[in-house]
């Protein structure tokens, strides 16, 4: 594995799934196998769990970490091109990138989009350039479309606690008090369709009108734009919030009740609440879910060390060959 950026580098999900979970019944199996090997993790914004779950996992392959926060600590980038850098950017993507190649073994990108120029943020042009300039093999760590961990450790989640052969699955639009990016979600969808059409669950997507994602990331699945319809004998509900994807970046405003309590749970088979955190209390998802039974937001942030672990476990393997 060279990079890790979609489904599209996995070629079979329930193959993945199985290895990950191999690994968190034994995490230490292999602990030589990243002996004098770096990981870099470089961050444009805000991390918690990727972070740290990223970190250990590199751990426990016995792998160097070293980590870089470029908003705080790094000069300012340049992405462009043919331009002169007189501007307030200090160092061009070119040589950082390939610098950081020279020092690590494996690197890890995250960035946010801007939410304000679709093409440009759907064009992946400063994950595609990182990838191209620093030679050696990359997971994303979050991007602009998809956030590929993540939503690995949501098919490890869902198959660990599923308690039906295929369960129904639904991704369930949230309010929040500004635009969120379309990252997760994407993700979520493109590794739910992928794991659909391996006969792994059954896919639905419920969201408001306006708030479609982009068909590249829903082929296959069912879409509503009523919760309650959505979520009836459910078996698992992924809450998220996004901004809209036509009008991109836009919020509209939601009459409805689109916030998951215990009465709508009562709508599911008694379904298993995840959300990829961090969440906002009492506007994306109820308290008395996330402190209720039913909640999986806990054993799911668990998981992203064994999606991690078996991502840099197969690059690291390419390396030995």
């Amino acid at each position: 594995m060279k990079k890790f950026f979609s489904v599209k580098d996995v070629a079979n999900v329930s193959e993945v799934v199985k290895e990950a979970l191999e690994l968190k019944a034994n995490p230490y199996a292999l602990p030589n196998l990243g002996k004098h090997k770096t990981l870099g993790l470089v961050f444009l914004n805000p991390s918690l769990r990727t972070r740290l779950s990223t970190q250990k996992a590199a751990m426990n392959l016995g792998m160097n970490v070293m980590v870089i926060n470029m908003d705080k600590e790094g000069w300012a980038l340049e992405t462009k091109d043919g331009i002169v850098m007189n501007g307030t950017t200090v160092e061009h993507i070119r040589e950082a990138a390939a610098v950081m190649g020279e020092y690590c073994d494996i690197l890890g990108l995250r960035s946010f989009p801007t939410l304000k120029d679709r093409e440009e943020d759907y064009s992946e042009d400063l994950f595609n350039k990182f990838m191209t300039y620093c030679a050696v093999p990359v997971v994303s760590l979050e991007s602009a479309t998809r956030h590929p961990l993540q939503s690995l450790t949501d098919i490890i989640t869902i198959t660990e606690h599923k308690t039906v052969k295929i369960p129904k699955v639904v991704l369930a639009w949230a309010p929040h008090v500004k635009a969120l990016p379309q990252a997760v979600p994407n993700s979520f969808s493109e590794w739910m369709c992928q794991a659909q059409s391996e006969g792994l669950v059954d896919f639905t997507i419920a969201h408001p009108a306006g708030y479609e994602l982009s068909e590249e990331f829903t082929n296959g699945a069912k879409i509503s734009h009523n919760l309650d319809d959505s979520i009836k004998d459910a078996d698992f509900v992924y809450v998220k919030n996004w901004s809209s994807y036509q009008e991109y970046g836009e919020v509209y405003p939601v009459s409805e009740n689109w916030l998951i309590d215990n009465k709508k749970l009562a709508l599911t088979n008694n379904a298993k609440i995840m959300h990829c955190l961090p969440v906002r209390r009492d506007l994306e998802l109820s308290s008395e879910i996330l402190d209720g039974p039913n909640s999986l937001v806990i054993k799911e942030a668990s998981n992203r060390v064994w999606a991690a672990q078996v991502v840099l476990k197969r690059m690291l393997e390419s390396l030995a060959k």
